[in-house]
């Protein structure tokens, strides 16, 4: 009998997925990460290969598994942003691709582009400026009947992941351009136009994970509005008449941007939109 044979009957060690999450819960919590539980369960999902609901059928985890899980819930205990973690990020009914480079969007940009969404005629052109990995863009084209979605984005690395997800959305059309030239897209004619640009007042502190988002796509100028400015005023020449325009911004900006759109003078309908939170988040018009 050979006895430095390899044993293969011996069982595999497996370990508890509840004791597992137990002790991730703990570390993320903390380390501060603001929905511990949650994140626990998606990354134990992402490493087995199974839906977060269907966790609650799995009772254990291979060696493998859990040292992976290990490793990955060490890494968002130093906030590393969950999607990165997990190469995607949930939008409505999307599935995006996400990383390095490229801002992670954030459920509460889901109401402008649900209010998008909800004004985008069968047939309509609809302008997605600052797209990022083209989250507003594409779940107007998933969710409503667009004749045209133009996505325009100036950032290369947005740009590498903004392609890769539009590519199923053969109506989606990236555009590599800076939403500050008054000449971007010149000669289009545009019924919706929306835009979630960089926002953030420099200074204003952010969350670890949004700190790691590239600050050309956070930061906004000393006010915010360095950007959303040139956007109102390429809103005003791109629409048609009746046309609406949609903007997000600093929950600080509730009453600015109102009135920069009423400053310009080619808007009627100013509307300003509060989250579920009750915060100031986006401004919607119509063009005269």
């Amino acid at each position: 009998m050979d006895t430095d044979s390899e044993d293969t009957s011996r069982p595999e060690v497996r370990a508890s997925l509840s004791r597992a999450l137990a002790t991730a819960v703990v570390d993320l919590s903390a380390a501060g990460v603001e929905s511990p539980r949650v994140d626990a369960e998606l990354l134990a999902a992402h490493v087995l290969g199974v839906s977060r609901g269907r966790l609650l059928l799995v009772d254990s985890l291979r060696p493998d598994e859990l040292s992976r899980f290990t490793a990955l819930v060490a890494e968002r205990a130093k906030r590393i942003p969950l999607q990165h973690l997990l190469g995607t990020a949930a939008f409505r009914h999307l599935e995006l691709q996400v990383g390095d480079g490229v801002f992670v969007p954030r459920p509460e940009t889901e109401l402008l582009a649900g209010w998008g969404i909800e004004h985008t005629a069968p047939g309509s052109t609809v302008v997605d400026l600052c797209s990022g990995t083209g989250a507003i863009a594409l779940s107007v084209a998933d969710e409503a009947a667009p004749g045209r979605v133009v996505a325009v984005e100036r950032s290369a690395a947005a740009l590498s992941y903004l392609r890769r997800n539009a590519a199923a959305f053969p109506v989606v059309e990236v555009v590599e351009g800076d939403v500050t030239d008054p000449g971007l897209l010149s000669g289009l004619t545009v019924d919706v136009l929306l835009c979630n640009p960089p926002y953030v007042p420099l200074g204003t502190p952010v969350p670890r994970e949004v700190a790691l988002d590239p600050a050309e796509a956070v930061f906004g100028g000393s006010d915010g509005l360095t950007v959303i400015r040139p956007v109102i005023a390429l809103a005003a020449t791109l629409l048609r008449p009746g046309g609406v325009v949609g903007i997000e911004h600093d929950d600080g900006h509730g009453e600015a941007v109102p009135e920069l759109l009423r400053a310009d003078g080619r808007f009627t309908e100013v509307t300003a939109h509060a989250d579920l939170t009750g915060r100031p988040r986006y401004t919607t018009a119509r063009r005269a």
